[in-house]
């Protein structure tokens, strides 16, 4: 592993837990890059499976620092990796990410013509991921999912960088601090910077393959989270719940609506539950040419709404009607357990 002297543009901020093998494809990943003026910072964050085989085999090459610490939470982690790190821009991906070869070289030519703050670039999925985890893709992806509020070509909200590509100066960190402990806490992160008057916008060019979820099971509980954080976010932030992040729980009601009259009433109150899955594999269909998958992008799809409309009903009901308020000590012990 090499250790510059000089100061590097980048500095590659990724915090692990229990990941070796999708480190060993991250670090690969990195050591291909044809922009080679980054330093890369893991922070091992208790582990009980550390990535040391990984770091050992695939970090040659890199400017590498590899840190351990006692599990305290992934935003923890991020920051005791900035504390660290010495690049002008502090970049963040997640572990189970891969950087295609030309991302620093398209992301440092974008930046010397634009001027940003703070950046977030789009993901999509590689060729050599699963099946499961292309649908999954889809599923967070698309313009039929709450993927249309996430950010994109297509989008119904103003987009917002998340912490598995996103990145943002020293002056920014300087000046709005670390991450939070919490969920969402790479949106947690965007509104603090968008609330203190730094720029921020999308690099679609500057895109990576994420792995995300390997089997449903895992992203139902990721996505059911990721619905309870919206409340939490707004209670950070008054004004930050719009419409459109309600549709999700909508949905979830109406499609529970439908089920009931199907059973009491008429089959065909289960038309428009049909119709819209039947767009769902048409659309995933066109986007991967794979029945397969659009196939598991229906189930896919059920999941990422659904689990997120509960998740959003159960944080609205116990933090809002009932007045519980942010609870973010248990958020905290959930997404331990992940």
């Amino acid at each position: 592993m090499e250790n510059m002297e000089s100061t590097p543009m980048f500095s590659v901020i990724v915090p692990v837990y229990n990941r070796n093998e999708e480190v060993a494809d991250l670090l690969q990943s990195l050591a291909q890059q044809t922009r080679r003026d980054f330093e890369v910072i893991l922070v091992e964050d208790g582990s009980t499976l550390p990535c040391t085989e990984a770091v050992e085999r695939c970090g040659q090459g890199l400017d590498l620092h590899y840190y351990h610490k006692s599990n305290e939470g992934r935003s923890i982690a991020r920051n005791y990796g900035i504390e660290r790190s010495r690049g002008e821009w502090l970049i963040f991906f997640d572990s189970d990410c891969v950087i295609p070869p030309t991302y620093f070289e398209t992301l440092g030519k974008y930046l010397d013509n634009n001027k940003l703050d703070c950046f977030g670039g789009p993901d999509s999925a590689h060729k050599s991921f699963t099946p499961v985890q292309k649908a999954i893709n889809f599923a967070m992806t698309s313009f039929l999912t709450t993927g249309g509020i996430r950010g994109g070509k297509m989008s119904m909200e103003k987009f917002t960088p998340r912490s598995f590509n996103m990145g943002y100066t020293r002056e920014v960190y300087n000046t709005v601090g670390g991450f939070r402990e919490m969920f969402s806490e790479d949106i947690d992160m965007s509104m603090r910077i968008r609330n203190a008057g730094f720029s921020s916008g999308l690099v679609r060019e500057a895109a990576v393959y994420h792995k995300r979820r390997v089997d449903f099971r895992k992203f139902l509980r990721q996505v059911y989270v990721f619905g309870m954080s919206r409340i939490t976010l707004k209670l950070l932030y008054p004004g930050s719940l719009k419409l459109v992040h309600t549709l999700p729980a909508i949905a979830v009601a109406l499609g529970a609506l439908c089920c009931l009259f199907a059973a009491i009433v008429s089959i065909w109150w289960l038309l428009p539950v049909g119709i819209y899955l039947l767009a769902i594999l048409c659309a995933a269909f066109a986007s991967t040419r794979s029945p397969r998958i659009a196939l598991l992008a229906v189930p896919a799809s059920i999941i990422q709404i659904g689990g997120y409309g509960c998740g959003f009903i159960n944080a609205w009901f116990n933090k809002i009607l009932l007045g519980k308020g942010r609870d973010i000590d248990s958020e905290i012990e959930i997404r331990r357990g992940k």
